[in-house]
């Protein structure tokens, strides 16, 4: 359960409308500060005051579409997200070299919608389906 005190600093610091929008989608008000934004328009917070948040729930990403899942989250960000890399992608040396030429962009899991992989056959099928040969009615069998 949110505080009184916590609702009312959170509307103070991200404003009425920003903090109505995060009750709708994650059901709890965060402000923190930005620490960069992906290829999907996905911004990622972090706050650091062990008095506001939650040891360990303190970064956290904002995701850019409505129906969100987790694999819209890239690798480099997600390794900040769960505490593997100590320095956001933006601020990390490491991770801005170490996109090789060859490595295609990230693209989201599409499990589940249109875009989803389907397999087809290519093959001649070992059985075909029986028609039944019909006549209209009133004609006789020849």
């Amino acid at each position: 359960m949110v505080s009184l005190a916590r609702t009312i600093r959170s509307i103070r610091r991200v404003g009425l409308r920003e903090w109505w929008r995060q009750m709708q989608y994650i059901g709890d008000a965060k402000s923190g500060r930005l620490v960069g934004q992906d290829q999907f328009g996905n911004r990622y917070f972090e706050n650091l005051n062990a008095e506001e948040e939650v040891p360990g729930r303190h970064r956290w990403v904002d995701y850019a579409q409505h129906d969100y899942n987790a694999t819209q989250v890239p690798p480099e960000w997600h390794s900040w997200i769960h505490h593997i890399r100590k320095d956001p992608p933006t601020e990390d040396r490491v991770v801005q070299n170490l996109s090789p030429p060859w490595k295609t962009p990230w693209v989201e899991n599409l499990t589940g919608t249109r875009g989803a992989f389907r397999t087809y056959n290519t093959t001649k099928s070992k059985y075909e389906a029986w028609e039944p040969k019909s006549l209209p009615r009133g004609e006789s069998h020849p």
